[in-house]
């Protein structure tokens, strides 16, 4: 019997170091307790648009019974990797990592990598891992800003510009505030107990500096002395996601490195999508030989700024922030993390704010990195969701743990003229201090 068809579905299958392993896919019952978790599932019903189901077609591929093509992979793209499955899976499936190894094997094989993932593995590597560029492009955007180009674009203009455009404009942020590009020591409080390292993000400094300069002062004021290494680089958990593993372990590599340097005590991350990458980094650096183990090292010491602030002192010395809050649980703190309790303790010390629960706080907001960019339908029908979800509280703020987070959810709560307002949850305890002092 000729084994020409067995070949033909290796070529049209996975390939690389980071297929799917049998024993992580053996471990689900499919007992569907994943379905009501999902939020593509929820959206849309269907099978393969479930953890259940996409692991079903993974397997498929894995034992030669199907091949990739483009319509399978499709529902694989569709997913938010929002993790969400993973707290609702009582048998521990790690669909995480299930799901960024099924990509990078995707992308790793030219005979099914679709032609639109090419350009968006470019774009990352090219982009995000390009400081100097990033830079000039958001520049670009501040000086069009303060020109009223924005503006005419969100006008009359707009109504020329094609769809995808004016899609990517509305969910773009104000860029007003001067970015936090600072490098080096960032705090030296007389009394400072603890030397921690920010990691300071590829965009996150540039469009939402405040978190940052919050952050900072927060931890002074904890006693930390803080330091922001100078070689530091993008986490690389939008590649990860993207299937661009390669480029992953090298941002990997090149930052435990710059923080190693530092002799510190903690990584201190106020993205969560960041934070859960790097406490990944052994995980994604394991067949390294040179740096497996300093990943493993790393990755132990990288805390969330609120998981990092929740299990010190932090309550002496917080004045009155009189506002109605509900929070945003950050799927990749929550989920990928398994930190839930940190934001709502930080949030209920604060005297006078009132927090409002979600129905669903811990469902997907529809960011997920570029999420919002390459599936713009699903990721509006998810945000949808939220916001009715959010307008039900009748809170004043959103608070939230993750720059996707806040970047979705501002763009959702202007598009629909709510007066709300999305703010990291350790911008709301700055401000506590701020007004216990003054």
């Amino acid at each position: 019997m000729s084994d020409a068809p067995i070949q033909r579905l290796v070529a049209r299958g996975f390939s690389g170091e980071d297929t799917p392993a049998l024993e992580d896919l053996q471990n689900c019952i499919h007992c569907g307790f994943c379905l009501p978790a999902c939020p593509t599932y929820i959206a849309t019903g269907h099978e393969l648009e479930s953890p259940r189901g996409r692991l079903h077609l993974i397997r498929g591929v894995l034992d030669g019974k199907v091949e990739a093509t483009e319509r399978l992979i499709s529902h694989l793209d569709l997913c938010l990797q929002c993790r969400a499955c993973e707290t609702a899976c009582p048998s521990s499936v790690p669909y995480g990592r299930i799901m960024e190894d099924a990509r990078a094997s995707i992308v790793a094989n030219p005979e099914v990598r679709p032609r639109s993932w090419m350009w968006r593995t470019l774009l990352l590597r090219r982009v995000l891992t390009a400081p100097w560029l990033l830079r000039l492009l958001l520049t670009g955007a501040r000086v069009s800003e303060r020109l009223g180009l924005r503006a005419l674009a969100r006008g009359r203009l707009g109504r020329v510009l094609p769809r995808k455009l004016r899609d990517m404009e509305a969910q773009a942020p104000s860029l007003r505030r001067r970015p936090f590009r600072l490098r080096g020591p960032l705090a030296r409080p007389r009394d400072a107990g603890m030397r921690v390292a920010l990691l300071l993000g590829c965009v996150h400094g540039e469009i939402y500096p405040q978190t940052h300069a919050a952050t900072v002062r927060v931890l002074a004021r904890l006693g930390c002395e803080v330091v922001a290494p100078e070689r530091q680089v993008c986490c690389g958990a939008l590649h990860s996601h993207a299937g661009d593993a390669e480029t992953a372990r090298d941002l990997a590599r090149r930052n435990i490195e710059a923080f190693e340097h530092e002799r510190v005590d903690a990584v201190i991350v106020n993205a969560a999508g960041c934070g859960a990458a790097m406490k990944e980094y052994g995980r994604l650096l394991r067949n390294d030989r040179r740096w497996a183990e300093r990943a493993e090292a790393f990755s132990e010491r990288v805390r969330d700024v609120l998981e990092f602030v929740a299990e010190r002192d932090f309550e002496p010395g917080l004045g009155r922030v009189e506002e109605m809050v509900t929070l945003q649980d950050a799927c990749h703190l929550a989920h990928a993390q398994g930190v839930r309790d940190a934001p709502r303790r930080i949030l209920r010390a604060i005297p006078g704010l009132e927090l409002r629960e979600l129905a669903t706080p811990d469902r997907c907001c529809g960011s997920a990195g570029i999420y919002s960019v390459v599936q713009p339908e699903m990721s509006r029908t998810v945000l949808d969701a939220k916001l009715e979800d959010i307008a039900a509280t009748d809170a004043s703020i959103v608070a939230t743990a993750n720059i996707g987070c806040t970047l979705q959810i501002e763009a959702g709560l202007r598009s629909i003229g709510s007066p709300s307002t999305a703010q990291h949850v350790i911008e709301l305890l700055d401000r506590a201090y701020a007004a216990g002092s003054g």
